[in-house]
């Protein structure tokens, strides 16, 4: 099979088209690397500022389009899936319908539907839009509503998500707020390559909290008050805890970072982990964040229970936090348990597999 990948977030694209490779089939990889990430890809389409930025841009763009012809399958990582305004992508996703068998659209992160359904309907009991029945007012919140409900972004969206042929959602959430398609949607947890296990899960001493800042989203994603609570805790409890912040870092660099860390603090408004918690998890990294019963009921997981499931509160990470500090005796077996849930899982090969099926059935 013969498959495209168009754009990427948060590795995603890259580590499935290594799944795909491994299996056996021919797997391209076209995106700018989620910006200043620098994830790996066959076709680079990063966008520079200035004009002389946007001419190359848009010179390897169309030169990249004859070699995007011709595959069995083409995922989108999302409705805007090149850095072009959503008004200008209709015409190249229709050429892309029109010179390839199927299209497949992923539900991996901010789009119309996860904007408008956790704003209106609000199926979450919080998410990036909602608290119970509260609509969250913050800025970063307000600004994706206006980007993404009333515009050509919603438009897009709503073409897509109509005409293509199958939906791939990546997280729970993710899954939920597209229910109005689920004769053509799907849910595949993220792939993560697992690298080599570790030879034992001791604990430093004081414990080492690793915490990532993405640019302009820590009150959105909640890593504000996250790391708000783990200083807190640090000030209680003199030689408990000690925190590593990596903020606007490359992926390498990011990696390297995370390596010595026995806990992660990821995603305060998730009910499942993402790809910066699953990576930490395959290196045996305790993740406190999102794990709610739901995601676990969706993977039909009844045993593994590794995530410090917090909830979307300073108390709620405090106390988890806290807990932990008091208690490192219990971070070995969480350890174990977060490898095992990642091979069980996110095994990429494992992963790559389930959409292989997934297109098949198409």
């Amino acid at each position: 099979m013969r498959i495209l990948l168009l754009g990427d977030y948060s590795n995603v694209h890259a580590t499935l088209a290594r799944g795909l490779k491994a299996l056996g089939h021919e797997c391209v990889v076209a995106s700018d690397g989620d910006k200043w990430k620098g994830y790996p890809r066959d076709i680079d389409l990063q966008r520079s500022f200035g004009v002389r930025g946007n001419v190359s841009f848009l010179w390897r763009l169309l030169c990249a389009l004859p070699s995007m012809r011709g595959y069995d399958v083409v995922q989108l990582i999302n409705p805007i899936f090149l850095e072009l305004k959503a008004g200008k992508l209709p015409p190249i996703y229709r050429y892309l319908r029109r010179h390839n068998g199927k299209v497949v659209l992923g539900a991996f992160g901010m789009d119309y539907y996860w904007t408008q359904v956790n704003t209106s309907q609000r199926p979450l009991r919080y998410s990036d839009f909602n608290f119970g029945d509260h609509v969250r007012l913050d800025a970063e919140a307000e600004l994706f509503r206006n980007e993404w409900i009333g515009t050509d972004k919603e438009h897009l969206n709503r073409m897509i998500a109509d005409d293509c042929d199958g939906i791939v959602a990546g997280l729970y959430e993710y899954w939920v707020t597209y229910q109005q398609f689920v004769d053509k949607l799907t849910y595949i947890p993220f792939p993560i390559e697992l690298p080599s296990p570790p030879s034992t899960f001791d604990v430093h001493h004081p414990l080492n909290i690793f915490i990532g800042i993405s640019k302009n989203r820590s009150a959105y994603k909640g890593t504000d008050i996250m790391l708000q609570a783990a200083q807190d805790v640090a000030s209680a409890h003199p030689g408990r805890i000690r925190l590593t912040i990596a903020e606007g870092v490359p992926f390498d660099e990011y990696k390297r970072m995370m390596d010595s860390a026995d806990i992660i603090l990821d995603q305060l408004y998730s009910y499942t982990p993402a790809m910066n918690s699953l990576l930490a998890m395959s290196k045996g990294i305790v993740n406190v964040g999102g794990g709610e019963p739901e995601h676990y009921d969706l993977l039909h997981e009844a045993t593994l229970r590794p995530i410090i499931n917090v909830q979307p509160t300073y108390q709620s990470c405090y106390q988890e936090i806290e807990r932990i500090a008091l208690h490192p005796e219990l971070v070995p077996r969480l350890k174990r348990e977060s490898v095992e849930y990642i091979k069980r899982h996110h095994d990429y090969i494992k992963v790559a597999q389930q959409y292989l099926d997934f297109y098949s059935k198409l």
